[in-house]
C-alpha cells in the first residue's frame, strides 16, 4: 500500500511540474506581446533628385516652406518625403533614418523618424534661402492614414 502512495504522490508531482511550466511559457508569451509593440519596420531607399518622380518635383514646392512628413502614391509606389521649411543659408540637411509603420484597431500610422542637421557657427555656407528635403521610395502597398514626424537634432 505504501508503494502505490509514492507512486500517487510521483505522479501528482510531475502533473504540478508540468502544469507550472505551462504557465511560465504562457506568461512569457503574453509578457512578450504586452512588451513588443507591433510596430513593423519599413525598408526605404534614399533618391537622389534625379530619380523623384515628376508628380512629387510638381507637389514639392507647395510643403517645402512647412516642416513636416508626407506620404504620397505615384504608379502604385509608396513615397515618403521629409521636408524641413525655409533656412536662411545653405548647410541645413534632412535624413531619414528609419521609417515604422503601426497598426493601431482601425488605422495605420507611419512615423518617420528624421536627423536634422544644422551649419556649425564658423561654417562656410551659401547665402541663400534653401529648403531641404529628402524622398524614399518604400516597399509599403498602402498609404497610412497618418503620418508622424520624429526630429532628433545632430550637433
Amino acid at each position: 500500500m505504501k508503494r502505490k502512495i509514492n507512486l500517487r504522490a510521483m505522479n501528482w508531482k510531475k502533473i504540478l511540474i508540468v502544469a507550472i511550466v505551462i504557465m511560465v511559457i504562457i506568461a512569457a508569451v503574453f509578457a512578450v506581446k504586452y512588451f513588443v509593440k507591433d510596430d513593423d519596420s519599413v525598408p526605404f531607399e534614399v533618391l537622389s533628385e534625379e530619380q523623384i518622380p515628376q508628380k512629387i518635383q510638381e507637389i514639392l514646392p507647395r510643403y517645402k516652406n512647412l516642416e513636416r512628413a508626407l506620404a504620397c502614391k505615384v504608379d502604385d509606389q509608396i513615397y515618403v518625403i521629409a521636408t524641413r521649411g525655409e533656412k536662411p543659408t545653405g548647410g541645413y540637411a534632412v535624413q531619414i533614418d528609419s521609417i515604422e509603420k503601426v497598426k493601431t484597431e482601425d488605422q495605420t500610422k507611419l512615423v518617420v523618424y528624421t536627423t536634422f542637421k544644422d551649419p556649425k557657427p564658423g561654417d562656410i555656407v551659401t547665402q541663400v534661402i534653401t529648403y531641404p528635403f529628402i524622398v524614399v521610395k518604400t516597399e509599403l502597398q498602402e498609404l497610412p492614414d497618418k503620418i508622424e514626424l520624429k526630429v532628433k537634432y545632430n550637433d
